[in-house]
């Protein structure tokens, strides 16, 4: 790297920090934490849960805010000043220094500018997804159970937790339903990302003539919603079936109805939950669930009226992703339309630079 590369990507990365300054406003934040601080020293304030609970969410999102942004902005102010005397004094030595650092002031910026992009309303919320097998039994099935584990690494990787609301089988492998939540920092800003149709490519395991074959599965993530959004269901408007859970959880769970599916009719929304010890359990869970998808639908019908889509273009049923396995080997997104080689890492959970590169092509289209 010479002297005038270097320029250009500092100037680069100036010009980037400057536009999320301006974005998130640094001394603005900085007023609100202080006024917290005070409400915090307030006897009264923690007499009222709920808004302790609103209020010190924000501190946190706040304050992970404002030390991101002064990280990336030292770092990008060290790394120049190094550079100014280093090449005033003609030390290679430690201009080759400053040269090497600056991949990892880059990833900090980056990881800034991805902070900013998750400011949605329920960004920072636990993310709730579904996976659901398309058409073609076997083949299929294996697929959503392959997106699964993906999901699951995802989220191991990034130290969150994840907790199953329901599974289901395949009848010979796989899966044919999955919905689980996802606990973690911004977990549903990063998932709603995946939110579409995801198509795999390959030669079937399942084929003895080792022929290819297309198979299709759709993600839906939803935010998990706080108590105080209202959401009406009128009672009308559901149908409640209860059945046997299925799967591993002993005699009580294999012998009793505790499985609990509710269907929304106006909008065919179906979900459905078997991990709770109780029907009680599964039906409140059920309707968390419920909730947030009625929810997130609500906010894609804003959203596609905002954009002028026509109503029939919000919801799920878009293909977003393609994972090619055979005759070579690539995982393309539509969204950022970015093309990525290595698969085995992808589909072992090595996510994020595929969700971020769809954040950035996103916010950049707004």
């Amino acid at each position: 790297m010479d002297s005038y590369e270097y320029s250009e990507m500092i100037k680069d990365l100036e010009n980037k920090l400057d536009n999320i300054s301006k974005i998130i406003d640094p001394v603005e934040l900085e007023k609100r934490l202080k006024e917290i601080a005070t409400f915090e020293n307030d006897a009264d304030f923690w007499n009222d849960p709920k808004n302790v609970a609103k209020i010190q969410k924000e501190k946190n999102v706040l304050t992970r805010k404002l030390k991101k942004y002064k990280d990336a902005k030292q770092a990008l102010d060290d790394n120049k000043d190094m550079y100014e005397l280093a090449n005033m004094e003609e030390d290679e030595d430690t201009l080759n220094e400053v040269f090497s650092e600056l991949p990892t002031l880059q990833d900090k910026i980056k990881a800034l500018e991805i902070e900013v992009m998750l400011s949605g309303e329920h960004d920072a919320n636990n993310a709730i997804v579904s996976i659901h097998p398309g058409a073609g039994g076997t083949e299929s099935h294996d697929w959503s159970s392959i997106l699964y584990r993906m999901y699951l690494r995802f989220a191991e990787k990034r130290g969150w937790k994840v907790e199953t609301l329901d599974y289901q089988d395949g009848d010979e492998a796989g899966i044919k339903d999955v919905a689980f939540m996802v606990k973690g920092e911004n977990a549903y800003g990063y998932l709603k990302a995946d939110n579409g149709i995801h198509r795999l490519v390959r030669v079937s395991p399942f084929d003895s003539a080792g022929r290819r074959h297309t198979s299709f599965a759709s993600v839906q993530v939803s935010p998990e919603i706080d108590d105080d959004i209202d959401i009406v269901i009128e009672d009308k408007d559901i149908r409640i079936d209860t059945y046997r859970a299925s799967g591993a959880g002993g005699q009580h769970i294999n012998k009793t109805e505790s499985a609990v599916r509710i269907t929304h009719i106006p909008t065919n929304v179906v979900v459905q939950c078997q991990n709770g010890r109780s029907q009680h359990q599964n039906k409140d869970t059920a309707f968390k669930m419920l909730k947030s998808k009625l929810y997130e639908l609500e906010l894609e019908a804003r959203k596609a009226e905002e954009d002028g889509k026509e109503k029939s273009e919000i919801g799920w049923g878009h293909q977003i992703r393609s994972y090619v396995l055979f005759p070579y080997q690539q995982v393309k997104d539509v969204r950022s339309d970015k093309a990525y080689s290595q698969v085995d890492k992808i589909l072992d959970g090595d996510l994020d630079d595929v969700i971020e590169d769809v954040l950035i092509a996103e916010s950049s289209k707004v």
